[in-house]
């Protein structure tokens, strides 16, 4: 057993998502949203803190680490749970960040995602998004998406990802999982080989450089359904995104291409529940509607958001409506709210006392 397995369990057993050992500190975890040092560890000291790493780490990926500085690559203890693993140099030494995964892939219903979410496991083709900073909780949403099309239909699902983070099981699909850096040099050397794959469905982890989003973008238009990530804060903003990573002689081209493939945007956010129980996920949801086609085209941003505040019979919602929904329902506090609001008059009345001039 390795060393570090005790911490594992420790994370596990304390409901922690995260797991932060930087050597000349002591372990933390991070336990809805804050960091807390484990009670009676030890200052991690450089030996201490290599043993850790070493042990569960390949001979060639730490060769890579201590070449690069930098290292991603996931973690299963049996019985425990799978973790996604992040090492890094720091000033002090090495480090190290584990994110806990779930043993089970939670349900569209165990999440309590919206309908019109959980009704993306049923597209036919196009591009569909998610959206959100870092720990937002993307990949749990696209999992749940995932296991629902698994449970439903049989279709080939490549999913290509860095480091593969839940792992499905054959249930009516076929769900094939390349991990870059292991099984692929790159997302896009894997999407390309993808679209060869006979796949009906294609997930990509992270849609980061101009090559991978065209490729993602040619795949929808192809005919298949692709989901992707992007480190966007909103729906509306994503297409922007999207057409700005390209220079401007290709950009009329990504435009109309995004406009005929998108389908669906979800951007969301995790906030600290009321009762400091744990976190909920609130989102912006944006789905394909009579009109938006044009929208993009024109880079009418304002007209999308517009559509999107008024499209609630279609299951859409801004971040703002989403925030105050969750206020209503006594879920999170009008200050939580207030601190992710974008538009803060709205949320004028929850505004923190320290924060008022």
């Amino acid at each position: 057993m390795a060393k570090i397995d005790e911490l594992f369990r420790y994370v596990k057993a304390n409901g922690a998502s995260d797991l932060h050992l930087l050597q000349s500190q002591p372990a933390k975890v991070r336990v809805h949203g804050e960091l807390h040092p484990i009670e009676g560890h030890p200052i991690l000291t450089r030996d201490m803190l290599r043993t850790y790493l070493v042990e569960i780490c390949e001979p060639v990926l730490w060769e890579r680490y201590e070449k690069t500085g930098d290292l991603d690559f996931a973690y299963g203890l049996e019985g425990v749970a799978r973790f996604r693993c992040n090492y890094l140099k720091q000033v002090h030494g090495y480090g190290a960040v584990f994110r806990q995964i779930p043993d089970k892939i939670l349900t569209c219903q165990d999440l309590g995602l919206p309908d019109a979410i959980a009704d993306a496991a049923h597209y036919r083709s196009g591009l569909c998004l998610v959206t959100g900073p870092t720990g937002s909780g993307k990949s749990t949403t696209l999992a749940a998406i995932i296991d629902k099309v698994n449970k439903e239909y049989s279709k080939h699902v490549v999913t290509i990802e860095d480091p593969i983070e839940f792992v499905h099981e054959n249930q009516q699909s076929v769900i094939t999982q390349r991990e870059v850096g292991q099984h692929t040099d790159g997302f896009a050397e894997a999407l390309r080989a993808a679209v060869r794959e006979d796949p009906d469905v294609i997930l990509v982890g992270e849609m980061r450089d101009l090559e991978t989003i065209s490729l993602a973008l040619t795949a929808a238009e192809l005919g298949l359904l692709v989901f992707g990530t992007l480190h966007t804060n909103s729906a509306a903003k994503t297409i922007d995104r999207i057409i700005d990573v390209f220079p401007s002689g290709r950009q009329p081209m990504i435009r109309t291409m995004l406009s005929e493939s998108v389908r669906a945007i979800f951007s969301q956010q995790l906030l600290r529940k009321a009762d400091g129980k744990g976190r909920v996920a609130c989102q912006e949801i944006l789905v394909r509607k009579e009109g938006m086609s044009q929208m993009i085209r024109d880079g009418a941003i304002s007209k999308i958001v517009s559509m999107i505040e008024m499209g609630s019979r279609d299951g859409m919602q801004t971040m703002d409506q989403g925030l105050m929904k969750l206020i209503k329902a006594g879920t999170i506090s009008g200050e939580a709210a207030y601190m992710k609001a974008q538009d803060k008059k709205m949320f004028e009345q929850y505004r923190p006392e320290e924060l008022v001039a």
